[in-house]
């Protein structure tokens, strides 16, 4: 029976495809403007207690990393910061999660290391082409206060009063909303990519935000999730959006 039971142990160690830690997904979010990785904190801890392993990048200047926050900091920094994450960390197959402004950061990733990733998911979240920017998508709409900038250098979140709380959203860098992004790769229009398109169910899909960037990723074959929910269903409606994110490992 031991000899057995030691030359099952043998084989499930000397084939991959037996290991169940070689089958782990691995998912790396990277989250909004303003916002830090504590936001998904909840999303993570859910999806590994499903038998994965998450990444939570915080980007520079925001959450957690708000204490390096300076007005250099722009849209490249941020592409940067999910790169070396995924290089230092040694990740492949990685299923790469951008959330709102995230969205621009993951496209940049695809873009520069698109053999590292299995799967884009953007999360109700900007889908830029070369040379766009979140400034150039926002600027003249009805929602163009919301990147106002009194100081020339940072964009202040006007809903947060309390500014000595934790965790919070904090000033994001402008720099970051204005730089214009550089696509040279086409390889990152081969990674298989799913757009989730939150929306308010009184107002209806095509009046929502994002709306257009759901239409492009149509216009890409991606695959398209609406879901009722408001902008931040990690923390509104967490169950399903950790079903949603499970199923399209």
């Amino acid at each position: 029976m031991m000899k057995k039971f030691a030359l099952f142990l043998i084989l499930l160690l000397s084939f991959p495809c037996l290991n169940i830690f070689a089958q782990q997904p691995t998912y790396v979010i990277v989250h909004g403007a303003w916002g830090g990785s504590w936001q998904f904190k909840n999303t993570a801890n859910e999806l590994e207690k499903l038998g994965s392993k998450v990444y939570r990048v915080n980007l520079t200047g925001l959450g957690e990393r708000y204490h390096l926050a300076n007005a250099d900091i722009n849209l490249s920094t941020h592409i940067k910061d999910v790169v070396n994450t995924i290089l230092f960390e040694r990740l492949d197959s990685v299923i790469l999660i951008g959330h709102s402004y995230g969205g621009m950061v993951v496209t940049g990733v695809a873009d520069s290391i698109p053999e590292r990733l299995k799967k884009v998911i953007y999360l109700d979240a900007f889908v830029p082409e070369n040379g766009e920017s979140v400034a150039a998508y926002v600027e003249g709409s009805p929602t163009a206060d919301i990147i106002s900038s009194p100081d020339g250098e940072y964009v202040f979140p006007s809903w947060v009063k309390d500014t000595t709380a934790f965790p919070r959203d904090v000033p994001h860098p402008l720099a970051s909303i204005k730089e214009s992004i550089v696509l040279k790769n086409k390889k990152r229009l081969e990674i298989p990519s799913t757009y989730i398109l939150t929306f308010d169910p009184k107002n209806g899909v095509g009046k929502d935000d994002f709306y257009f960037f759901s239409t492009r990723a149509k216009k890409y074959n991606w695959k398209v999730i609406e879901m009722e929910a408001d902008h931040n269903p990690q923390i509104n409606k967490l169950d399903e959006l950790v079903k949603i994110l499970n199923n399209e490992k």
